[in-house]
């Protein structure tokens, strides 16, 4: 009897340290497969910094917005590593909390400077998910305390004079429509087979996807810049190396050339055309040097009776 109860407590302390040890085993694949995760940090690549600092300010010229000096000087000190983004974003606010609020000029300078400052933060976030949530949550992040409507699709149509329209605009979507379009789009792309195209039709098709995406036009303002930046996130996503420089000059005449992708007249024998943006797009992610000329998409027959006037 003596030798059971002996017995049984012999397996008992085995049943345990093997529970223990169990344990151990497992609690420590645990700790190492938590501590595989890297949280991100900013980078210290100065190159890279002042890449996405340009293509944050290139993008606010395509509403003719301009920065001030103290972003200027902001932008350089978090390039060289001096302040954090959110460090530079609180200095910016604290300024424009001593300027006179109701000067247009001040509006402007403020929506720049923290418009590219927001640009440049998400550019260095290689998080993504691609989605039309995604698109929103871009727009909310970039226009937060600019505009009320931040982050919220338009519940009214909307009309824009184009310069090389001649003061005609494009038809943008109706704004009951919004979702459908974007559930269309974006299911079309989610489900898209790249592996069958060569180079050429790689970029015409991705032309193709920019394009619809921004002529749905789904915000009251700021349409262009949300569309650049979430489509190099997801360009960076599909493990593209872009060329950050192409905005720093090139903003406005990507923005027309999205405009020549969804105007047509039939009556006046236009179409819409793709190749200005595919030059673009050629440019971005080819390092191709085609010539980006702004003043080739203006469309002539739109001012020829400008001209018999004259």
């Amino acid at each position: 009897m003596k030798f059971l109860v002996k017995f049984i407590v012999i397996l008992g302390i085995l049943w345990y340290n093997i529970k223990v040890l169990e344990i151990e085993i497992l609690g420590g694949l645990y700790m190492s497969n938590e501590e595989n995760y890297i949280i991100e940090n900013e980078i210290t690549d100065t190159t890279k910094k002042q890449e996405y600092w340009n293509t944050g300010i290139g993008l606010n010229k395509v509403d003719n917005l301009e920065p001030s000096k103290y972003l200027l000087d902001l932008s350089q000190k978090n390039i060289n590593g001096e302040l954090k983004y959110y460090e530079v974003e609180n200095l910016l606010k604290s300024y424009y909390e001593t300027q006179n609020s109701n000067d247009i000029n001040i509006q402007k300078e403020k929506e720049c400077d923290l418009v590219s400052l927001r640009i440049a933060q998400l550019l260095e976030d290689k998080s993504f998910g691609f989605s039309p949530i995604t698109l929103k949550n871009i727009h909310k992040y970039l226009f937060k305390d600019i505009y009320d409507f931040a982050g919220n699709y338009r519940n009214y149509n909307i009309t824009k004079k184009e310069d090389i329209l001649n003061g005609d605009t494009i038809k943008y979507v109706n704004y009951q429509d919004i979702e459908s379009y974007f559930d269309y789009d974006f299911k079309g792309e989610k489900n898209f087979d790249y592996s069958k195209l060569n180079n050429d039709e790689l970029i015409k098709h991705i032309a193709r996807f920019t394009s619809s995406i921004w002529q749905v036009h789904p915000f009251g303002e700021g349409n262009t810049r949300t569309t650049a930046v979430f489509i190099e996130k997801y360009l960076n996503n599909m493990g593209f190396n872009v060329n950050n420089d192409m905005f720093k000059e090139y903003s406005l005449y990507f923005r027309n050339a999205l405009v020549r992708s969804n105007y047509g007249n039939i009556p006046k024998g236009i179409y819409p055309t793709f190749d200005y943006l595919v030059m673009f797009f050629e440019n971005w992610l080819q390092g191709k040097n085609n010539k980006l000329k702004n003043k080739e998409l203006y469309i002539k027959e739109l001012f020829e009776n400008e001209n018999d006037n004259k």
